[in-house]
């Protein structure tokens, strides 16, 4: 939770190719206490049933910038067998010769200032994402 020393962080990812949360991306959560310091990896969490990080580790107190990488290959190879396995025509992994995702991973930089809560939405699909500051 954030403190007027420090900012918070949270998170979910909404698979907007089946109109589902995706459960079970890791998610890995960087800092660093400035535009030229170096990024400090603080640790990770996975997405549970209703795409959400409850549990992302807390920020250091000086953080400037955050960096929110999401782990989405994987997600998305299981999405592909399952659908694949259900026969369904039109599943990213049977519709072009091309890889069942475009982007394996995701990574999402920005700043903070201490006192707020960052909320951080991932609208994804196999082929495209877009992230937005929530609340």
């Amino acid at each position: 939770m954030s403190t007027s020393t420090t900012a918070s962080v949270s998170t979910h990812i909404l698979d907007t190719s089946i109109g589902r949360p995706a459960a079970g991306v890791a998610v890995h959560l960087g800092a660093r206490s400035g535009r030229a310091a170096d990024w400090r990896a603080l640790g990770g969490s996975a997405t549970d049933a209703d795409g959400r990080c409850k549990d992302l580790p807390a920020l250091p107190e000086g953080t400037t910038h955050v960096r929110l990488d999401f782990a989405v290959e994987p997600y998305f190879e299981e999405q592909a067998a399952n659908q694949q396995a259900d026969a369904q025509q039109d599943a990213p992994a049977t519709r072009d010769s091309g890889p069942a995702v475009f982007f394996p991973e995701v990574a999402i930089t920005f700043a903070v200032v201490p006192g707020e809560h960052y909320h951080v939405p991932l609208l994804l699909n196999p082929f495209g994402y877009s992230v937005y500051r929530g609340s």
